[in-house]
C-alpha cells in the first residue's frame, strides 16, 4: 500500500507485523499486531493473527473487535483445520469476509482445488472475482473478471506500484469466459438487477456488480474470492480495492448493543463521534514503562486527559496517551473516533474484554469468551529465583493472554502453568525467561482432564451443627444429572435465547422449589455451594463439567438458617452425590489432520492406531496422503518430532480441540489429580 519503503517477507525475519524476535525465528505469528494503511482514500486498520491453534485467543478477541475479516489461504495446502475453526468463529460473530487465496507461485499451486475446498469445508457460496494467468511454475498474473482485463505489473518497478491492464491473454479468454459467467451466477443469487440482466444476455455494468457484490459480502451470503501471489505483488492492489470495495466500514455495522448496568435495560451506541463514547479492551501488552490496552472504539471521541468508567469493574480510569499501531511502531494521536483500533496509555484497572465508556453514559458491552486450557506443566524456579518476582511476571503474562492459566497444586506444592498446547507453554515459558529475566525449568506436560456423574442421582442432605449459641441448619433435596452433547445445547439454546450467560464448563443451576420450602435469599447460595463443589472436584481433583442440578426440595429453620449453611450443604451434598453415583473420568480430544507423501499412508494409519485415535476419513490424491483423526491429547506429546522422524521431515500435522470423551482410569495420567 505504500506504508514502508520496502516490503518485509516472513523468510527473511522482517515483516512488519511479526516484529516478536521470537516470531521471526520461528516463522510463525504468535501474537497479533496492528497496522493502518491508507488506501484508495480509506484508512484500513489490519490486524494479523496466528494461524496456529495454540494461539486461538489471539483469533477470538481480534474477531470480536473487527468490522470484516480477509481469510487468506494457501494454494498449496488449501482450506486447513485452523482455517476451519477461525471460518466458524467469524460465523459466529457475524464478520463479513473476503477470501485470498496466495501462493500460486508455488510448486503444486491449485487455485481451483482450494475455491472447491472453501465451498465444500467451510459451505460457502464463493464468488469468484479475480482468476490466476498460469499456476506454480508457468503462474504469470491475475485476471480480473470484474472488469475482464490482465493485471500486468511492472516487474522493473522497485516500489510495486506500477501497473497496467491489457487484454486478456489468448490461452486464458475462454477460461476467464467461463469463470465470469459463474461468478454473474453467483452475483444474481443476492441481486434482482443482475439477475434480470443475465436471463436477458445484457451486459451487466461494472458499477452495479460491485454494487451487489458488497450487498452479497455485507449480508453474508456471498464471500468474494482473490488470488495472487504476495510475495510477487501479484493481486494485492486488487485486493486492497476488494477491502475498500466490499468489506463493512464502521458506518455500515449495526449500532453495538450492551447493557446498563444499574437498569440491566438493553441499549446501543451508534458508530458516531456525538454518541456517548463506548469502547472495548480487547488485549494487553504489558511493558516495563506501561501497560498498552488495544481498544475498539465503537462510538464517541476518545481524547488524551480524559476521565472513563470500566463498567466491569466500576473503577474510574484515566486516558494518559493514544497511539496508532504499526507494528513495533506507534504514532501518537491527539483523538480517536468510531471504528478505530488504538493503543492506549494509563489504565491502571482494565483487562481484556472490559468496557471504557463515558460516566455519564454507562454501558456494559458483551465480554469477550476464552476456551479453557487443555494441557499443563510444571514449572520450577532456578536458584536464587525471586518468588515475589516471579509471581509478578506470571500475572502480567496470564492477564495478556486469557488462555493461560497459573496456579499452585496443593497436594504438590508444584506451580502448574496451563495453556492450549505444547508450543503455547513453550512461548510462555520463553517470555518468562526473555522479557521478565526469571529463569524456570520445566516438568512433562500434563492433560488437562474433566470428569462428569456417572449417572443421575436424587438425595437429601442435611447440615445441622449445633455448639453452643446459634447453630447452623439446611436441610435440600437435589437432582443432578449427567448432560449429554444433546442436552447441553437444549439448555443454552434457551438461555441465549433468555439473554443469559452460558457456563463453559456445561455447569447449570434450576430452582424447582415451590412453596417456599427454601427462601430465595438461600436458593443462590445452593448454586454457589454446587458450583464450588464442582470446580473442586470429588474422586480426582479436575473440575466437574457437563452437570445439571435441580433443587426440588428443602427445610430451613427460623433462627438457625443462613447463607452459609445452605452453600455448605450444598457442597456437601455434590460429594455424596458424586460417592453413590460414580464418577466419569473425561479427557480432551484432538482433531487432528495430518499431510504427507502418499507412500506414508500406511504408518500414518498405524500410528493413528496405536495413539489410540479414530480416523475419520484418509484421502490419497496426487501421491500425497490427508488423514483426519480423533487422537486423546494424552497420546500426542512428542507427535510433532515422531512424525518428523518417520516420515523424514516431509510430514505436517495441525491439531485443535475437539471434545471430551470418557476415558479409563488405567489409561490416563493422574499425576495432577488430588
Amino acid at each position: 500500500a505504500g506504508a514502508k519503503h520496502k516490503a518485509g517477507d516472513v523468510d527473511s525475519g522482517n515483516t512488519t507485523t511479526d516484529f516478536d524476535p521470537l516470531e521471526a525465528e520461528k516463522g510463525i505469528t504468535i501474537s497479533s499486531a496492528a497496522v493502518c494503511v491508507e488506501w484508495a482514500d480509506h484508512r484500513i486498520t489490519i490486524i494479523d493473527t496466528p494461524g496456529h491453534v495454540d494461539f486461538t485467543a489471539e483469533v477470538e478477541r481480534s474477531l470480536r473487535v473487527l468490522d470484516g475479516a480477509v481469510g487468506v489461504f494457501c494454494a498449496v495446502g488449501g482450506v486447513e483445520v485452523q482455517s476451519e475453526t477461525v471460518w466458524h468463529q467469524a460465523n459466529r460473530h457475524g464478520v463479513p469476509r473476503i477470501c485470498f487465496v496466495n501462493k500460486l507461485d508455488r510448486m503444486g499451486a491449485d487455485f481451483f482445488d482450494c475455491v472447491e475446498q472453501i465451498e465444500q469445508k467451510l459451505g460457502a457460496r464463493v464468488a469468484v472475482c479475480t482468476l490466476p494467468a498460469g499456476q506454480a511454475g508457468e503462474f504469470q498474473g491475475v485476471i480480473d473478471l470484474v472488469r475482464m482485463k490482465f493485471w500486468k505489473n511492472d516487474p522493473d518497478d522497485p516500489k510495486h506500484m506500477k501497473y497496467e491492464l491489457v487484454e486478456i491473454p489468448a490461452q486464458f479468454k475462454e477460461e476467464a469466459d467461463l469463470a465470469r459467467e459463474r461468478l454473474l451466477d453467483a452475483v444474481s443469487h443476492v441481486c434482482d438487477e443482475v439477475l434480470t440482466l443475465v436471463v436477458e444476455g445484457q451486459h451487466v455494468p461494472e458499477a452495479l456488480l460491485r454494487k451487489a457484490l458488497r450487498q452479497g459480502t455485507l449480508s453474508l451470503q456471498l464471500f468474494p474470492v482473490l488470488c495472487g501471489s504476495a510475495f510477487q505483488f501479484h493481486g494485492v492492489r486488487l485486493l486492497l480495492d476488494a477491502i475498500t470495495q466490499y468489506l463493512p466500514s464502521p458506518a455500515d455495522r449495526p449500532p453495538v448493543e450492551g447493557i446498563v448496568p444499574r437498569t440491566k435495560e438493553k441499549a446501543a451506541r451508534k458508530p458516531l463521534p456525538s454518541e456517548p463514547l463506548a469502547a472495548l479492551a480487547f488485549k494487553t501488552v504489558s511493558e516495563s514503562h506501561g501497560d498498552f490496552i488495544y481498544t475498539r472504539v465503537y462510538s464517541g471521541k476518545l481524547e488524551p486527559g480524559m476521565s472513563l468508567v470500566n463498567t466491569v469493574t466500576g473503577r474510574t480510569e484515566r486516558i494518559s496517551h493514544i497511539y496508532r499501531m504499526m507494528g513495533a511502531r506507534r504514532d501518537r494521536l491527539e483523538f480517536a473516533g468510531p471504528g478505530d483500533i488504538v493503543a492506549v496509555v494509563g489504565l491502571k484497572q482494565t483487562h481484556t474484554g472490559n468496557t471504557l465508556c463515558d460516566p455519564d453514559n454507562p454501558l456494559l458491552l458483551e465480554e469477550i469468551r476464552f476456551p479453557e486450557p487443555v494441557i499443563s506443566q510444571a514449572l520450577e524456579p532456578g536458584k536464587n529465583v525471586d518468588e515475589a518476582k516471579l509471581s509478578e511476571a506470571l500475572a502480567k503474562m496470564v492477564r495478556d493472554d486469557p488462555t493461560l492459566r497459573c496456579y499452585t497444586n496443593k497436594e504438590t506444592n508444584q506451580l502448574i502453568l496451563s495453556g492450549m498446547g505444547e508450543l503455547h507453554l513453550e512461548v510462555a515459558v520463553h517470555k518468562l525467561q526473555r522479557d521478565h529475566k526469571v529463569q524456570v525449568s520445566v516438568g512433562r506436560p500434563m492433560v488437562s482432564y474433566r470428569q462428569t456423574l456417572a449417572k443421575p442421582i436424587e438425595l437429601e442432605n442435611r447440615y445441622v451443627k449445633q455448639t453452643g449459641g446459634r447453630g447452623q441448619y439446611a436441610v435440600i433435596v437435589i437432582r443432578l444429572e449427567p448432560l449429554s452433547k444433546e442436552d447441553r445445547e437444549t439448555i443454552e439454546a434457551a438461555r441465549e435465547e433468555a439473554g443469559e450467560k452460558l457456563d463453559p464448563n456445561g455447569l447449570y443451576f434450576f430452582d424447582e422449589i415451590v412453596g417456599g420450602a427454601v427462601p430465595g435469599e438461600y436458593v443462590p447460595h445452593v448454586e454457589k455451594g454446587f458450583r464450588e463443589a464442582a470446580r473442586r472436584g470429588a474422586k480426582y481433583g479436575f473440575q466437574f463439567v457437563d452437570v445439571k442440578c435441580s433443587l426440588v426440595d428443602g427445610k430451613h429453620h427460623e433462627v438457625d438458617s443462613s447463607q452459609l449453611a445452605f452453600q455448605r450443604c450444598a457442597e456437601e451434598a455434590f460429594l455424596e452425590a458424586t460417592k453413590r453415583a460414580g464418577v466419569t473420568l473425561l479427557e480432551p480430544i484432538m482433531k487432528v489432520q495430518v499431510a504427507a507423501p502418499g507412500q506414508y499412508l500406511g504408518d500414518l494409519t498405524r500410528d493413528i492406531s496405536r495413539r489410540r485415535g479414530e480416523i475419520l476419513n484418509s484421502v490419497l490424491e496426487k501421491g500425497r496422503a490427508a488423514l483426519t483423526a480423533y487422537v486423546p491429547l494424552a497420546c500426542l506429546m512428542g507427535y510433532t518430532s515422531e512424525l518428523r522422524n518417520f516420515s523424514s521431515g516431509t510430514a505436517s500435522f495441525t491439531m485443535e480441540p475437539s471434545h471430551y470423551a470418557p476415558v479409563k482410569e488405567e489409561l490416563a495420567d493422574l499425576r495432577e489429580a488430588s
